[in-house]
């Protein structure tokens, strides 16, 4: 069984529980992906099944990916990653998986890149203090020392000014609000990387399971304290 499922992000809205609390949810366009190819350990090494999410038109596919899809008569897929699996018992190229694969409940781990800010100073990357505003200071935002003069080199790891953000990240243990297999809708508690209707890959989380709550009891059971009952006999 494949425990994961490409989309895309189309936004944030809120919702509303049964008990009226208002839960802000990222809104997911899941599926439906298409298996593309199956790896097996004594083939490749590992177990995986490529899917593949979208479509984009042939004149914009090239020819080795258009004879990958035409040979199992699926249309070119415009995002494709592998998702880790534990059997490939049960997986065919030009299989289906749909959101059904997840319920409310349940917790997830979403990968995106996250939205690209350019090149960025040391104040806003890297979260620096700056200097004095006044009229005399020279260094408002620059900065300062970067390093001693023993070395005579700058040190690796040394945080700098540089290119900010369009980097793969993971954010873990999100909750799944709502599933809609008629849609292809995810709805995730939190926030999720990456900018609009950029692609992610969805995971059932590694860390966190499902939530099973334990059905409560109509009257609550009394806790006698021993103390206080040997004291009313002794009354009696």
């Amino acid at each position: 069984m494949i425990n994961g499922i490409l989309g895309k992000k189309l936004g944030m809205t809120q919702v509303f529980n049964k008990n009226g609390d208002v839960i802000p949810v990222t809104v997911i366009e899941a599926g439906p992906c298409t298996v593309l190819q199956v790896k097996t350990k004594a083939h490749d090494g590992y177990m995986s099944a490529q899917i593949g999410f979208g479509t984009k038109k042939e004149n914009r596919t090239n020819k080795p990916q258009m004879g990958r899809f035409s040979k199992i008569k699926v249309k070119p897929a415009s995002f494709i990653r592998e998702i880790i699996v534990d059997s490939t018992d049960n997986i065919k190229p030009a299989d289906n998986v749909s959101v059904e694969i997840f319920a409310p409940g349940e917790y997830v781990d979403i990968t995106a890149s996250t939205i690209g800010k350019g090149f960025q100073g040391g104040v806003k990357r890297w979260n620096w203090k700056r200097g004095p505003m006044a009229h005399g200071s020279r260094s408002h935002r620059a900065p300062g020392s970067i390093g001693a003069t023993d070395p005579a080199r700058v040190l690796k790891g040394k945080n700098l000014p540089g290119h900010m953000g369009n980097r793969k990240f993971t954010v873990q243990g999100l909750e799944v609000i709502e599933s809609d297999k008629e849609k292809s809708l995810l709805l995730v508690k939190g926030a999720v990387p990456g900018a609009k209707n950029g692609y992610l890959v969805i995971n059932k989380s590694k860390r966190k399971k499902k939530k099973v709550l334990k059905p409560k009891s109509d009257q609550a059971v009394k806790k006698l304290n021993p103390l206080k009952q040997s004291k009313k006999s002794m009354k009696k």
